[in-house]
């Protein structure tokens, strides 16, 4: 009988094992193109002179204390949530500055939450990570630090609610020092009330990823679908051309192949699900005529019309200045055909298959390029740029304004 129960006692350790293992531990990831940057002087520098230098190595102290799969995910979850608050504080001028890096910076959240993401992927924890689990944790990282678990509105009347998205900094390689003055208002805006013609109303901010993939995996949807029937204005926000704002009219379900921020290019109609019911174009709501006769700010504000398309019966692509014609095929929104264009498609196409169209002010605004001070080729900052970027969140505040009133 002792032998028996010996048995019967080490074949249920054996399945205890079994269930709390996982179903295939993978070992660990290599960085990915994007967070290979991070190890050059640049960011580490604007890591250093912002405090948020020990953001990554505070959070593996943490990660690596998980001694279950349930325990990270608590710790992931927690810390990205406070990268993002810490970020939106720093920019709102709450707490420390961390140091001489000026606050309305958007990099060091960019940065840091690279660092964290490098961390996940190289984590192999004793009790052993699957892929799924692995690439569950940096998803959950991801949303956590760009704002979009934190969208949080009060009950009651009387109050606007207005949605803004913004984007990471890009195109890297050309210049490692970039900011993107999108991630930067959203981080200025976020949980602020402006004064509007029609009373207050409440800026809710989230900042999406510069890589094709997270919009194929429907990143632009899952975020906003939760909000679009209770907000009352939605702005995408985006960097474009150079001294000006241009509010885009049409938006194009087309991907023009520009390399994204893992250098990956992707060439195709904007992938979308029931693709059967999917438009070329879709238009904006926003009240770009009051928008663009409204005293906002420095930069001049344009409605910007002009589409590439392919005509019905055409093959080659044709610039029309004055919007697309009838049964024509996407070649470039007003917004070009990278993911600023896309997200606006998405997002307005969002809004019509929620049929919001009549009801819900949604729109596109490129801002101007964020540009360094004259013969600046290496510094991270200088006056004349913090200057433009200030310019630009105040600017994209009084659009807002504009619109919601």
């Amino acid at each position: 009988m002792n032998l028996i129960r010996i048995g019967i006692c080490a074949l249920g350790l054996a399945l205890a094992a079994a269930l709390t293992a996982p179903a295939s531990a993978t070992a660990a990831q290599s960085p990915t193109v994007e967070e290979q940057r991070l190890d050059q002087a640049v960011p580490q520098e604007i890591l250093r002179r912002s405090g948020f230098d020990a953001v990554a190595p505070e959070f593996a102290r943490e990660l690596g204390k998980a001694r279950s799969y349930a325990q990270a995910r608590a710790v992931v979850v927690r810390e990205g949530s406070a990268l993002w608050r810490r970020a939106v504080e720093r920019a709102q001028g709450r707490g420390p500055d961390g140091g001489d890096l000026s606050r309305d910076d958007d990099r060091p959240l960019y940065w840091a939450r690279l660092g964290m993401t490098r961390e996940v992927r190289a984590w192999e924890p004793e009790f052993g990570l699957s892929a799924d689990q692995r690439s569950a944790l940096i998803g959950q990282l991801e949303r956590t630090s760009r704002g979009q678990t934190a969208i949080r509105y009060p009950h009651g009347q009387g109050l606007k609610r207005i949605l803004v998205t913004g984007f990471d900094p890009f195109t890297l390689d050309r210049d490692i020092r970039i900011s993107n003055p999108s991630g930067a208002t959203a981080l200025a805006l976020d949980g602020t009330v402006i004064e509007t013609a029609e009373g207050p109303a409440r800026i809710e901010t989230v900042v999406f990823p510069v890589r094709w993939r997270d919009f194929a995996e429907g990143t632009v949807e899952r975020t906003l679908r939760p909000y679009l029937k209770g907000v009352d204005l939605l702005t995408t926000v985006s960097q474009g051309r150079v001294g000006r704002f241009d509010i885009e009219r049409t938006n194009g379900a087309w991907r023009g192949g520009f390399p994204d921020n893992d250098n990956i290019g992707r060439t195709e109609t904007v992938p979308v699900s029931d693709p059967a019911s999917q438009p070329q174009w879709t238009t904006t709501t926003l009240p770009y005529e009051e928008i663009v006769a409204a005293a906002t700010g420095r930069f001049p504000v344009y409605d910007n019309t002009s589409v590439t398309e392919i005509p019905a019966g055409g093959t080659e692509p044709v610039v029309r200045p004055d919007g697309p014609t009838a049964g024509s095929i996407a070649r470039a929104g007003g917004g070009g055909n990278y993911l600023s264009n896309e997200i606006a498609y998405r997002a307005t196409l969002l809004r019509d298959r929620l049929a919001l169209h009549d009801t819900l002010p949604a729109g596109h605004v490129h801002t101007p390029v964020l540009q360094f001070g004259a013969g600046n080729t290496s510094e991270v900052t200088d006056p004349e740029f913090v200057r433009n970027r200030l310019d630009i969140i105040a600017q994209v505040r009084a659009i807002l304004t504009a619109a919601a009133g």
